[in-house]
């Protein structure tokens, strides 16, 4: 099992930057893929960007591709998800999610963080 906690989420201007963070527990932590998904109330929970075991693939939603960056550090078990250029519409919480690698990019991930809120004023 892999235990997730995200931070990082606050109150920001429209045009401003925020970085999310997700510590990730266990020895095997390059062995997982993992993901950034966001949730507005009373909409659904959609994808934002994805990364791969070492790092070497990544994929960032339409939405927010040029503006939001996902990277890792396995060496401190960590996943970023660098916002840049925030709009309102980002406004949602965002969660931290993964699964093991080999099971490929369309398979669902099974361990989520408890997410974090991130704002974004106009």
């Amino acid at each position: 099992q892999v235990q997730l906690v995200e931070s990082g989420g606050g109150l920001v201007q429209a045009g401003g930057s925020l970085r999310l963070s997700c510590a990730a527990s266990g020895r095997t932590f390059s062995r997982y893929a993992m993901g950034w998904f966001r949730q507005a109330p009373g909409k659904e929970r959609e994808f934002v960007a994805a990364i791969s075991g070492i790092g070497g693939n990544t994929n960032h939603a339409d939405s927010v591709k040029g503006r939001f960056t996902i990277s890792r550090d396995n060496a401190k078990n960590t996943v970023y998800l660098q916002m840049n250029s925030l709009k309102p519409d980002d406004t949602a919480v965002y969660y931290c999610a993964a699964k093991r690698d080999y099971l490929g990019h369309r398979a669902p991930y099974d361990y989520w963080g408890q997410g974090t809120q991130v704002t974004v004023s106009s």
